[in-house]
């Protein structure tokens, strides 16, 4: 099976962290295919980058739409784009927090999220997942996903400090809400389990895939036909403009 791991901003080397720890997580004959939106910002922090990068992602989907795909999974700790990306494709598509929360629900009642910077937009990402009621805690760590990349050991200590404060507050599990932190459960410890966006993701949609489940002909969720836009990337105007069953 094809996987697409779509990251939302531009920095390649996000998208390369990523995909070395979606190909660990993924099951024999699983193929990740990684893919960087072409313009956005470099790492999104903000509402107007959000959408700004929400754009840039629905041209990329639509520019691997007729890959006969199996699933793809949005490598963006904001979920961004998730709903419209799930209408405009022909296959079963997460968020990379949206799937480490699904399966943090398994795992027992409550569970905490350690991101970068402020958390005011995950709890809002919460609470449109319906998952608000769940969530023990959210920690902020002060850094960025650039500081991740330059200095991996000192950031991770940071991770590791707001973990075991969410763990005092009660978490069940502590998502790693960022796709910089993609891969670093494997350099922390923790009493409880510690997901991570991009393995639950991919384990996830193999499921999904494997389940066959039919697109849905009606509703907010169904394919959109014979759309008219302007200015857009050709291969997400004519992906809208084409008539669907």
């Amino acid at each position: 099976m094809q996987i697409l791991l779509a990251n939302a901003n531009t920095t390649q080397a996000i998208t390369t962290l990523c995909t070395a720890s979606a190909r660990a997580a993924a099951s024999p004959g699983t193929e990740i295919i990684p893919a960087t939106p072409r313009f956005g910002p470099e790492v999104i922090s903000t509402r107007v980058e959000n959408a700004i990068a929400s754009h840039a992602l629905l041209e990329l989907l639509a520019e691997h739409a007729g890959q006969n795909l199996d699933g793809v999974l949005l490598a963006v700790s904001h979920d961004t784009a998730l709903e419209a990306a799930r209408q405009l494709m022909p296959c079963p598509v997460l968020g990379m927090t949206e799937a480490a929360c699904l399966v943090a629900l398994t795992q027992g009642g409550r569970f905490g999220l350690v991101t970068f910077g402020g958390v005011d937009m995950y709890r809002e990402l919460m609470a449109r997942h319906g998952f608000s009621a769940r969530v023990s805690g959210l920690a902020g760590v002060d850094a960025t996903p650039q500081q991740t990349l330059a200095n991996p050991a000192a950031v991770t200590a940071q991770v590791q400090q707001a973990i075991q404060a969410l763990v005092a507050e009660g978490a069940d599990s502590v998502v790693l809400g960022g796709a910089a932190m993609a891969g670093m459960a494997a350099h922390l410890t923790a009493p409880v389990p510690l997901l991570d966006g991009i393995a639950c993701g991919v384990r996830l949609l193999e499921a999904l895939a494997g389940l066959r489940l039919p697109r849905p002909s009606t509703g907010s969720y169904a394919a959109p036909s014979g759309r008219a836009l302007s200015g857009v990337s050709p291969a997400l105007a004519g992906l809208l403009a084409q008539p669907r069953n």
